[in-house]
This record gives C-alpha cells, sequence and structure tokens, in this order.
C-alpha cells in the first residue's frame, strides 16, 4: 500500500480517534477505532474517501442530538438511519 501524502510503501492499515464536525454545526466528536492509514516514512495518518464518505454520509443521515462525545466507529455505523442512503450524492 503506497502513502497519499508521500507515495512511500511504508503504508499501512491501521485504526485511531478522528474528530468530526457534526453536519449542522454545533459541536465535533470523538470517532474511536476508526479505519486508517498510516505511513510509517512521513508519519501521516489519514482515512481513505470511502470512509471520509461514510461517516459524513452516517452523520447526515440519523439523529446526532442522541450522540455522546465520543463513540466507536462501529457504533456509529449501526446507528439506524433516517434514509437508506444519501441521495445528494452522486
Amino acid at each position: 500500500m503506497n502513502c497519499m501524502w508521500c507515495d512511500s510503501d511504508k503504508a499501512h492499515e491501521a485504526r485511531n480517534s478522528v474528530f468530526w464536525e457534526l453536519p449542522d454545526g454545533t459541536r465535533a466528536i470523538e470517532i474511536i477505532d476508526t479505519p486508517s492509514i498510516k505511513c510509517e516514512e512521513c508519519g501521516m495518518e489519514y482515512q481513505e474517501e470511502q470512509i471520509i464518505n461514510e461517516i459524513e454520509d452516517q452523520l447526515l443521515l440519523i439523529d446526532t442530538k442522541k450522540l455522546l462525545k465520543t463513540i466507536e466507529y462501529k457504533k456509529l455505523m449501526e446507528i439506524p438511519r433516517f434514509l437508506k442512503q444519501n441521495y445528494f450524492r452522486f
């Protein structure tokens, strides 16, 4: 796996905590154990576009008022949605 930032082949799958602003802009939450990529060469830790889209869609389609300040990624993704998918993503 190559790093998106430095193109090194020393990148690998990892899990880390991320902080995400809610779609309504009222606050941010911590999402722990989030799938990530970590590069041993440049030190970057980041989420791939697919994971970013999954988190953004989930936060848009659930009742975020019930979320605590911290949630595990897997638990976040298991919260029932108002709609099946984000119909604004083309």
